[in-house]
């Protein structure tokens, strides 16, 4: 928030602090607009009359087909009570139209056919808004910034001289949401990175909602307990949620990035795989872990330890990117690890998009990606 949206108020003798927030003239616009449904239906009212008078007027130039605009005007800012008093005008408007000005045609059937199509559309959106509280595209933009902001936990800080990380999450069959999710943390000091990489029951969509709400939740956490608390403090949130499909795959990796050294967290996830340069190989990080987030109460989850040294890279993967229906794991692991060998010679900028889009599963299930580097 700016100094030119908000101040803060403090009362002389008072510990309360109160923040007035001076929104922008479009919010405050859109606030005046919202609560005056009565003088928008009676502009959309007055509309539909006069173009019925234009129809008297003039009968061959004025179609029924120009009452579409004002119904789709009448569904995107109006309540459904309201819409249904605008419709009905609408309705009395084009009888009088046909009974008295052009009679009755095979086309104008059509065309009323399409009108009352287009009115039951908008019924059916503007109840949906009214569920949701806003009117408008409000909805929409409103999941478009929780989207924005799910994936802006998962952006990969900037981080001292010599490390590199990039993050790639795609979704199923394009999807705008998805169930597998990345969120990251720089600590103040610029010495521990912390990265989440968490696989939600479901995807697309049918994961989105929980995505948000996990993401949140983890994100809060991420930086602000010890490492070896984070995965039990997750778990003990899904248990919370008591969702149909609450349970989660995740993995949780913390690097201090003056010496390399790191640890690892794994619940019922797929194992990270690492480079190490001296020996030019690409191996697995089996590690004991624990079972998926959102099952047991109160259970621990064991870490490992490891070291990336000068030159060394390390892979955190979904299982999107080495499942497919109708292939075995092992394969999609190979496949995995024959892409990460032509990093070696490629680089690994910009790995992570492509072994997501290398992946096994090709754009059937969510796949995510997360490499880390030092040169």
């Amino acid at each position: 928030m700016t100094a030119q949206t908000a101040r803060r108020e403090v009362d002389p003798g008072s510990t309360r602090v109160s923040v007035l927030r001076a929104e922008p003239w479009p919010a405050r616009l859109r606030v005046v607009l919202q609560a005056r449904q009565p003088v928008r239906a009676f502009g959309l009212v007055v509309a539909g009359w006069v173009l019925l008078a234009c129809m008297v007027a003039w009968p061959l130039n004025v179609a029924w087909s120009m009452y579409a605009p004002l119904v789709v005007l009448a569904g995107l800012f109006l309540t459904p009570g309201w819409f249904a008093v605008v419709s009905a005008s609408y309705a009395v408007c084009l009888g009088i139209s046909a009974f008295m000005v052009r009679g009755w045609s095979v086309l104008q059937g059509f065309t009323l056919l399409a009108l009352a199509l287009t009115m039951t559309l908008m019924v059916m959106r503007t109840r949906s808004r009214e569920r949701l509280g806003v009117q408008g595209n409000g909805g929409e933009d409103m999941l478009v910034d929780l989207r924005d902001r799910l994936l802006a936990l998962g952006d990969m800080p900037s981080l001292p001289t010599g490390w590199h990380a990039e993050s790639a999450i795609r979704s199923a069959y394009g999807d705008k949401f998805s169930g597998d999710l990345a969120v990251t943390s720089l600590s103040p000091d610029g010495h521990r990175l912390e990265v989440a990489l968490v696989d939600l029951s479901g995807k697309g969509r049918t994961a989105g909602t929980r995505s948000l709400l996990c993401s949140g939740a983890i994100g809060g956490l991420l930086g602000q307990v010890e490492p070896e608390r984070l995965l039990p403090a997750a778990n003990h949130y899904l248990v919370r949620q008591e969702w149909p499909e609450g349970f989660a795959t995740a993995v949780h990796l913390a690097v201090d990035l003056r010496t390399g050294d790191f640890t690892l967290g794994n619940a019922g996830h797929p194992a990270p795989i690492q480079f190490t340069a001296g020996s030019g190989r690409w191996s697995v990080l089996e590690s004991a872990g624990g079972p998926v987030l959102g099952i047991i109460p109160e259970i621990q989850f064991p870490r490992s330890a490891g070291r990336l040294g000068r030159g060394d890279a390390l892979v955190l993967y979904t299982d999107g990117v080495i499942e497919a229906r109708g292939h075995d794991l092992s394969r999609g692991l190979d496949r995995l690890l024959g892409n990460a060998e032509r990093l070696i010679t490629s680089g690994f900028a910009g790995g992570a998009r492509r072994l997501c889009a290398d992946a096994q599963a090709g754009d059937s299930d969510d796949r995510a990606v997360v490499v880390i580097w030092r040169d």
